[in-house]
């Protein structure tokens, strides 16, 4: 049988194609991969790795010693070669090749197909665009392009309006780059703020001091620190006032400079909450404001600040603003497929 020859290669691997068999058409790529070790890694536990991408791509993935082949029509093969190309990237760089990882790559290889000629044009192109948010914990990448639009965006410019349904990382991000921010030197504080409103349910008079009275509201924000930074440094951090987390009734009053602030669920401010927050901002600061218009937990009749901000601030120089679909939620699947069936009820 005569020996295929190698037509391309990336990251080390090499991207075979069969010879042509006359009686039939053979749509299949081989890739092979140098380090058998990495190999292991790159298709995970019992394959669970290459079964993720096959169920994505519609590609059939077979396992051939040091090699992988991969069957199916020309699009999803290529497609398929530079997300595991990206992969095995990732291993020889030292990173993980998490479930989360190929997500983001299967997610973010629309946008980079587009253009490319071939998997090795496809995967300099994803490599030339990465964008990493590094923390104390762990370092964050964006899983969708909207996602790394946003985050370019908080970076890019003073204030960043992120709108979109729940699970598509706007707080989480926005946390991140709150982080990554006040480690590296560029703001001395770090100002986390929610309204406190209650999720169409009366709570009642809850038990404690102040902090303990409004803590349930401000978990989320909690659970985000968490992910990025230790749990003693963080406990100091809060101690010393150089991270708050506080409802955004207790913002009237400050000017908040040297600060990276974040205000989550925008939609429960009222539009006078929404103008006081805004015009909190001082020298050397950076805001962020998030929220989903599709929760406004708002009584009957009292208008949104966050649409209204949106209305008003669109095409102001020096605000961004970024738009999240279903399509960039991050959690369950069937998350995406819940948030699809009630926008559609309401159109």
């Amino acid at each position: 049988m005569k020996k295929p020859q190698p037509t391309e290669s990336f990251l080390g691997i090499s991207a075979l194609t069969p010879p042509h068999n006359e009686s039939q058409d053979v749509h299949e790529t081989l890739l092979e991969f140098p380090d058998n070790r990495l190999l292991i890694d790159l298709c995970g536990e019992f394959d669970r790795n290459l079964a993720q991408v096959e169920h994505a791509l519609d590609v059939h993935i077979l396992r051939r010693g040091n090699h992988l082949a991969l069957v199916g029509e020309d699009v999803a093969r290529d497609r398929a070669a530079a997300v595991l190309g990206q992969l095995y990237g990732r291993l020889e760089s030292g990173r993980s090749a998490e479930a989360g990882d190929i997500d983001a790559m299967i997610r973010m290889g629309d946008a980079v197909s587009q253009g490319a000629d071939d998997p090795g044009d496809q995967l300099e192109m994803f490599q030339g665009g990465r964008v990493e948010i590094k923390t104390r914990k762990k370092t964050v990448e964006p899983r969708t392009d909207a996602q790394k639009d946003y985050v370019q965006a908080l970076f890019a410019n003073e204030l960043a309006f992120g709108i979109g349904p729940a699970g598509t990382g706007k707080t989480y991000l926005a946390v991140a780059v709150a982080v990554n921010m006040f480690i590296g030197g560029h703001v001395d504080r770090i100002i986390l703020s929610r309204p406190a409103v209650e999720a169409g349910e009366r709570l009642g008079f809850l038990p404690g001091d102040m902090k303990e009275k409004i803590d349930p509201y401000m978990q989320p924000l909690y659970d985000a620190l968490n992910d990025f930074l230790p749990g003693k440094q963080l406990a100091k951090l809060m101690e010393e006032k150089r991270i708050e987390i506080a409802p955004l009734a207790f913002m009237r009053g400050r000017t908040l400079s040297n600060a990276f602030v974040v205000l989550d669920e925008a939609q429960n401010a009222t539009t006078m909450q929404m103008k006081m927050f805004l015009t909190r901002l001082g020298e050397g600061s950076r805001m962020v404001v998030t929220g989903d218009r599709s929760q406004v937990d708002l009584p009957r009749g009292v208008a949104s600040g966050l649409s209204d901000a949106e209305g008003l601030l669109k095409g102001v120089e020096g605000i961004a603003f970024r738009y999240f679909t279903a399509r960039d939620v991050v959690r369950h699947p069937l998350v995406a497929r819940i948030i699809e069936a009630y926008d559609k009820a309401d159109a």
